[in-house]
């Protein structure tokens, strides 16, 4: 009779789930499963930190609409993953992590890094459970992928201690789960199907909203589909950017568009009626105090959630739906065929002219060629040069609002950037991560020289593997965002911690192998490109940009409004602040 161990198993079980790939840091306690791996033909991403493996699973889950796999060693593998799965959890990613553990006989025994795990991931997971007996192996596998993806995605997380892995056992005496998920989705009341189809007809200013709900419910194709029958434009979040392309008249970038000066001028009034499909009510709709409104209080909100507890967060709902996007997408779009809606070219025209404005770059930064290089002419060349097939992260406080207001985003997938925890440093892993999920399109992160601090030596990682990506380093000599805000709040002379220096990040990725490029002068930016994807290398371009420009500040500029409250001019007498590469100058 036929022996195998529990590494032997829980690789088994992976591979019923359809996981091909996993990405992973090596400890004693994962040599079971790591030999696994080699046995089954599993693609084992050996990353340089754990927390780089986390982002990674959680990275390729972003674009490929399916759990990513993390494992880890035990002890400080498990809490070096926790800010990655955190990440994930504040976005309703789903994901698999999994941790070595001390062995189970030494329980009690202070042996090496024993801690109980479960406690640590548990806040952080939908699911989490050590594994105690090597046959519940593949049970416990498919309840965590079931968690993950069902309802309301999310992270999970199994820990399984190295005797339980290396215990041998009759593999005839172990059952295997092969179905674990259950056929079909719950759909929305046909009464409130029905009542928001008449409210969205009469409609003047309509919108909708898709967020990681409509991504992850695959509901592209009906999202577009709807969108065509009522000519209602699609804004959409980090997670669903490109489910409707943004090179056409229905597709928008994210949801702020619509509280622009530019579309209300041009429009008249705000929205009406907004169609929310899988997202939340929070900082991405300016409903948390941090940003501005961008529902207004007398427009009437109708939300579409699988989790009937997210309905009507902080503010009324008209209508609630619960129920799966696509699922509720399909009977929207059956119903739509025998409603009539308005004509709303009117609302069309007013974002897309808000759109063109907002992506547009001044005659005075297209052809200035001095130094420094302007971050909209970097954001928007680095737009021109990539097609639409290509996979853009944006990584940085500021560097995100630069690259997030000229991306044009033509597919799901193909757009990564920060969610509701703020994590840095995701940037480099979601980068590898895309190019494992799709090796021949081109992937491009765009990182903020403070990010590329938190993964640098993942670097290492794409030479290592194969991962010709492209990381173009905006490097604008500190943090930028959090320098920005403490001038305007405290004045130039009072910055503190924010500043970094004119760092050679590419001499730095040349030592791991990567292709590098220093850009000093806008006119080089595109035959460096030019150059590094041609490498077939991973590439760092370093591209030196002005520290006194704001994105925020700029954006405001451009639309003709007031900008963000600046200090008060230096008085003589006052000191000048030093800036890395850029001198002495007053701020």
């Amino acid at each position: 009779m036929a022996m195998v161990n529990g590494g032997e198993l829980l690789i088994r079980a992976l591979e019923h789930r359809g996981v091909r790939e996993v990405f992973a840091l090596s400890g004693g306690h994962l040599d079971p499963m790591f030999q696994a791996c080699l046995d089954h033909d599993f693609r084992l991403i050996d990353t340089r930190h754990e927390q780089a493996a986390a982002h990674m699973a959680d990275g390729f889950a972003r674009t490929t609409g399916q759990p990513g796999v993390a494992i880890v060693t035990a002890g400080p593998g498990v809490t070096d993953a926790v800010t990655g799965v955190a990440n994930a959890y504040m976005d309703c990613i789903p994901m698999i992590c999994i941790g070595g553990r001390s062995p189970l006989r030494d329980e009690d025994k202070l042996p090496l890094q024993n801690l109980d795990q479960i406690a640590v991931m548990a806040p952080i997971t939908k699911y989490a459970r050590t594994i105690f007996h090597p046959d519940r192996i593949p049970e416990y596998v498919a309840t965590a992928y079931r968690h993950a993806v069902s309802g309301r995605p999310g992270p999970v997380f199994l820990d399984i201690p190295i005797d339980v892995l290396n215990t041998p056992i009759e593999e005839n005496d172990v059952p295997t789960f092969r179905e674990v998920a259950p056929i079909g989705r719950p759909t929305a009341d046909p009464v409130a199907i029905e009542r928001t189809l008449e409210v969205l007809a009469n409609a003047e200013r309509p919108a909708i909203f898709a967020g990681g709900g409509a991504w992850f419910a695959g509901a592209g194709d009906e999202l577009r589909e709807f969108a065509e029958l009522t000519r209602i434009p699609v804004l959409a979040n980090a997670k669903a950017r490109g489910l409707v392309s943004e090179r056409t008249p229905l597709g928008y970038g994210g949801f702020n568009l619509v509280g622009s000066p530019a579309v209300q001028a041009a429009a008249g009034e705000p929205p009406d009626v907004i169609l929310m499909l899988g997202a939340r009510v929070g900082m991405y709709t300016g409903s948390s105090g941090e940003r501005q409104e961008l529902i207004p209080d007398d427009a009437t909100l109708i939300q579409v959630d699988i989790e009937a507890e997210e309905i009507g967060r902080t503010r009324d709902v008209q209508i609630g739906l619960v129920g799966d996007v696509r699922e509720t997408l399909r009977s929207l779009v059956a119903g739509a065929r025998s409603h009539s809606f308005k004509d709303h070219e009117r609302w069309i025209d007013a974002l897309g002219a808000a759109r063109a404005a907002a992506r547009s770059v001044p005659e005075d930064v297209k052809t200035n060629e001095a130094p420094p290089v302007h971050q909209v002419r970097l954001t928007d060349e680095i737009n021109e040069f990539l097609g639409g097939e290509a996979i853009v992260i944006a990584d940085g406080g500021d560097t995100s609002g630069w690259m997030g207001g000229q991306a044009v985003v033509e597919g799901g997938g193909r757009w990564m950037s920060h969610g509701y925890l703020g994590c840095l440093g995701v940037g480099i892993p979601f980068g590898l991560a895309a190019k494992v999920a799709h090796p021949y399109r081109q992937v491009l992160t765009i990182i903020g020289d403070g990010s590329v601090g938190l993964n640098f030596a993942e670097f290492d990682t794409a030479a290592r593997h194969d991962l010709p990506i492209v990381v173009v380093v905006n490097n604008d000599q500190g943090w930028g965002m959090v320098r920005h805000g403490q001038i305007s709040k405290y004045g130039g002379d009072r910055t503190a911690g924010v500043e970094l220096g004119a760092t050679r990040y590419d001499l730095a990725a040349g030592g791991f192998g990567a292709h590098t490029e220093f850009v000093e002068e806008p006119s080089e930016i595109k035959p460096a490109l030019e150059r590094a994807f041609a490498s077939g290398k991973p590439a760092c371009i370093n591209v030196l940009s002005d520290p006194t420009l704001s994105p925020r500040a700029y954006r405001a500029q451009q639309a003709g409004v007031e900008p963000p409250p600046q200090p008060p001019p230096a008085k003589a007498g006052d000191r000048e602040v030093e800036l890395p590469y850029y001198g002495r100058r007053r701020l």
